[in-house]
């Protein structure tokens, strides 16, 4: 796999949609999410979004804080960039963030058939948990649910211990 040097992670802003729209678009196994879906990102509490880029944008991943569990909405890798380790970078650094707003775990669905994707994720150490029947449309086709725990934030792991 040829590693990407130059490519940095940043917050997606506004600013982003139109290159959202453009990967989501472009990408058979994308979530297919409206444009009004991808505007409350930017709208409503507890929503992640994170871009990578290397001039400009080249894939996205999005994520939502439901307590001590995260969810990965969404993750897009512009096909041309693909298996330069985009995908990782972007998986890695909202397991990161997660992490450090205390999740005990993060967890995804995935179609059935998408192995490049369920391949990143095994070796990111997320475990398949479960199975969604006919979850995804167009076409119809099972969602494999996979999970990851988290090592508790050293931070919040000696938060309230007493004397530490």
């Amino acid at each position: 796999m040829k590693r990407e040097t130059g490519s940095r992670v940043r917050p997606a802003t506004p600013a982003d949609l139109p290159a959202l729209l453009a990967l989501d678009r472009g990408a058979p196994t994308a979530a297919r999410w409206s444009e009004a879906d991808y505007r409350r990102l930017f709208a409503e509490a507890g929503r992640v979004a994170l871009v990578i880029e290397d001039g400009s944008v080249q894939g996205f991943i999005v994520g939502r804080d439901l307590g001590p569990e995260w969810e990965i909405e969404n993750i897009v890798i512009a096909s041309a960039a693909q298996g330069r380790g985009l995908g990782t970078r972007l998986v890695q650094e909202l397991l990161k963030l997660a992490q450090t707003q205390g999740a005990q775990a993060v967890f995804l669905e995935v179609r059935e058939s998408n192995r490049a994707a369920r391949a990143l994720y095994a070796t990111l150490g997320f475990v398949e948990s479960g199975r969604r029947k006919s979850y995804y449309r167009n076409p119809d086709e099972d969602a494999l649910v996979y999970k990851k725990s988290l090592p508790r934030a050293l931070g919040k792991a000696v938060e309230g211990a007493g004397g530490v």
